[in-house]
C-alpha cells in the first residue's frame, strides 16, 4: 500500500511539475541586450517569466517593450540598483536573487539578458526537468555553452571561455546567485547569501542543450558602451568613469579569424536582430592584431597554444579549468 502511494505522489510530482524562468536587466534595450529574445525564447516551456527591471536612463525602452510581449506569464519587478554594491559584480547577484525569490516553480530556469535558447532545444530541456524531478540529489541541470564574438557568425571554442554553466536550479531557499550572477551555490546563509564562506558547490546533470550567448555581438560603439556598464558594476563608477574617458570611442574585436565559423541556424527569436546586422564594414576579418591595445584572451599565444593542444589531443575538451559544479553522470 506504502509503495502504491508513494508511486501515486511521484506520478502526481510530474504532473504538476511548474518551471519558472527568470532574469534581470538594467539599460538592457539602449546597450543591444537581446533581452526581448531571450525571454520569449523559453516562453512556450515555463509557466512564469520574472524579471528584475533596473530603473534605468531616460532614453532606454527595456521596461516598456518587456510589458508589450503578449504574454501573460511575465512578472516585472521594479529595482532600483545601489551604487554601494557596485563592486565585483554584487549588484548582479542581488538582482538575480530578486527575480529568484519571486518564483514559484519546481524547477528555475535562468538566462541572462543577453543568452538565448534554440527552440529545437525547449522539448528536450523540459523532458529533462521532468525525468528529474524527483531526484532530489540533483539541484541543478548543466547547459553546453556557445559564445558569439563580434557577429553572428563567429564563435569562442577555444581556451578560456567556459564551456558549460549551470542555468536551471532547483526552488530551494538556500540556492542562490554566486559572485557576478554568472552561476549558481548552495549557501548557509539563507538571508546573506554574500557571506565569504559557507556556500557549496551543486550537484547537476546534463541536459543536451546549448545556450547561444550574444553578449560580445553589437556594433562597436555599443559594445564600448556595454563595457563601461560592466566595468562599473565591477569596479566601480568613479574608476570605470576614469578608464573609458581614455579609452577609444570603438571596441576592437580584433581579427576574427581567429574564432571558429557558425554555421548552423540561430533561434528563430533573433531573426529580425540578425537581419538588422550593420556593423560588418567595421569587424576585422584578417591580418595582424592592433598592438596598440591589450590582446584579448583568445589572441594570446599561451591561449592559442591550449586551445590547439585541446583540439588536437583533447577532442576540444579544455584542459582543467574551473568548474563551479559538481556533474552527476548517472542522473537519470
Amino acid at each position: 500500500m506504502l509503495l502504491f502511494l508513494h508511486a501515486i505522489i511521484i506520478k502526481l510530482k510530474e504532473y504538476l511539475m511548474k518551471i519558472s524562468g527568470f532574469s534581470f536587466v538594467r539599460n538592457g534595450i539602449k546597450l543591444y541586450y537581446p533581452v526581448i529574445e531571450s525571454i520569449k525564447s523559453i516562453l512556450p516551456i515555463v509557466d512564469e517569466f520574472v524579471i528584475a527591471v533596473g530603473k534605468g536612463d531616460d532614453d532606454d525602452s527595456t521596461r516598456s517593450e518587456i510589458a508589450a510581449i503578449e504574454s501573460d506569464k511575465i512578472k516585472i519587478i521594479d529595482t532600483v540598483w545601489e551604487e554601494k554594491y557596485f563592486k565585483k559584480g554584487v549588484i548582479n547577484s542581488i538582482q538575480t536573487d530578486i527575480a529568484q525569490n519571486e518564483c514559484t516553480g519546481d524547477w528555475l530556469f535562468y538566462l541572462q539578458a543577453d543568452e538565448v535558447v534554440h527552440e529545437k532545444y525547449l522539448d528536450t530541456i523540459k523532458a529533462r526537468c521532468l525525468q528529474l524531478v524527483n531526484n532530489e540529489e540533483i539541484e541543478g541541470l548543466l547547459f553546453r555553452y556557445k559564445h558569439f564574438w563580434g557577429d553572428y557568425n563567429h564563435y569562442h571554442s577555444g581556451h578560456g571561455w567556459y564551456p558549460n554553466e549551470i542555468r536551471i536550479v532547483r526552488n530551494k531557499p538556500n540556492i542562490h546567485s554566486w559572485q557576478s550572477a554568472q552561476s549558481f551555490r548552495k549557501f548557509d546563509y539563507y538571508d546573506n547569501p554574500r557571506q565569504p564562506d559557507g556556500h557549496y558547490k551543486l550537484k547537476v546533470a546534463a541536459v543536451d542543450a546549448e545556450i547561444f550567448h550574444y553578449g560580445w555581438v553589437r556594433p562597436p560603439h555599443l559594445m564600448q558602451n556595454k563595457r563601461r556598464a560592466l566595468d562599473s558594476v565591477h569596479w566601480g563608477l568613479n574608476r570605470a568613469k576614469d578608464h573609458y574617458e581614455q579609452a577609444p570611442m570603438e571596441f576592437d574585436y580584433g581579427p576574427l579569424s581567429l574564432l571558429s565559423e557558425y554555421e548552423g541556424t540561430h533561434p528563430e527569436v533573433m531573426a529580425k536582430m540578425i537581419a538588422a546586422h550593420n556593423w560588418k564594414d567595421k569587424l576585422q576579418i584578417k591580418g595582424k592584431t592592433n598592438k596598440y591595445r591589450e590582446p584579448h584572451k583568445h589572441e594570446k599565444y599561451i591561449y592559442r597554444l591550449l586551445s590547439f593542444l585541446e583540439k588536437i589531443f583533447n577532442g576540444g575538451k579544455q584542459f582543467g579549468g574551473f568548474r563551479n559544479y559538481i556533474l552527476v553522470k548517472k542522473s537519470t
